[in-house]
């Protein structure tokens, strides 16, 4: 049995999404990063980096016990070969699944991630406009990316659905929100529109939609207390003692 530690966010329907299209059975824990959930103690030792999904094979077949894997693109990877569905199978075809793994990660989650953010911001906190600028734009050219990788080919990596479609499918639903217009990329939203109608998508999508925080009752401090624990940490320090020797 495979245990997903999630939150409906982007991140963590990119592993449901594929989940949901491999058609295997996993369990899903909740994971509240909104109340710190990520922080704890028995959470790190699946996730050094406190960050949600986070997956735990409870089988993995090699007789060494349970395996923890961290990080969206790992864990599909993951699970891409251990099912053997949605990876190619030649050497040429996997490292093109996996570049564009890389792409997504290091490039539109993190940045798009900074776009909502900075368009969230209210008055109050100061001009964002420089922030806004910056990484709408920066947004922009990776629908531009996308856009000519899928001019004249059905997929990111080809002509087969892969991960690489299902990692970057999450982080584009909200074009609207990124200030971005759809009609502009019209590739893209071929793509777009495709992978909106598949059902394991769809249900992908729908995984944890009953998984809330209801913000609005929160006072000024209590959400000052909240923008501090997403968005402003520091180094968690390290144990003294019982480590290797320096």
């Amino acid at each position: 049995m495979l245990d997903l530690y999630y939150w409906p966010t982007p991140n963590g329907k990119k592993v449901t999404i594929q989940l949901e299209e491999c058609g295997i059975d996993y369990n899903l824990i909740e994971c509240n990063i909104a109340k710190g959930d990520q922080f704890g103690n028995d959470f790190l030792k699946i996730c050094p980096n406190n960050r949600m999904p986070a997956l735990v094979d409870q089988n993995p077949g090699d007789g060494q016990g349970h395996l923890s894997v961290f990080e969206s693109g790992a864990i599909m990877l993951y699970i891409a070969e251990k099912t053997g569905q949605f990876i190619p199978s030649d050497r040429r075809g996997r490292f093109n699944v996996t570049q564009w793994l890389m792409w997504q990660m290091a490039n539109q989650g993190p940045k798009t991630g900074e776009c909502g953010h900075f368009r969230r911001l209210e008055d109050s906190e100061g001009d964002q406009s420089y922030g806004i600028t910056r990484f709408t734009d920066e947004v922009n050219r990776f629908y531009g990316v996308l856009n000519n990788q899928l001019y004249n080919q059905r997929y990111i990596c080809g002509d087969e659905y892969t991960i690489a479609d299902m990692i970057c499918y999450p982080w584009t639903v909200n074009w609207e929100g990124q200030g971005q217009n759809i009609e502009d990329f019209k590739y893209f939203k071929r793509w777009f529109e495709e992978l909106s109608e598949r059902e394991g998508v769809q249900r992908g999508m729908a995984v944890g939609a009953d998984l809330r925080n209801d913000f609005s009752t929160l006072s000024d401090k209590e959400k000052g207390d909240l923008r501090a624990l997403l968005y402003n940490q520091r180094a968690r320090p390290a144990p003294e003692h019982g480590g290797l020797e320096i």
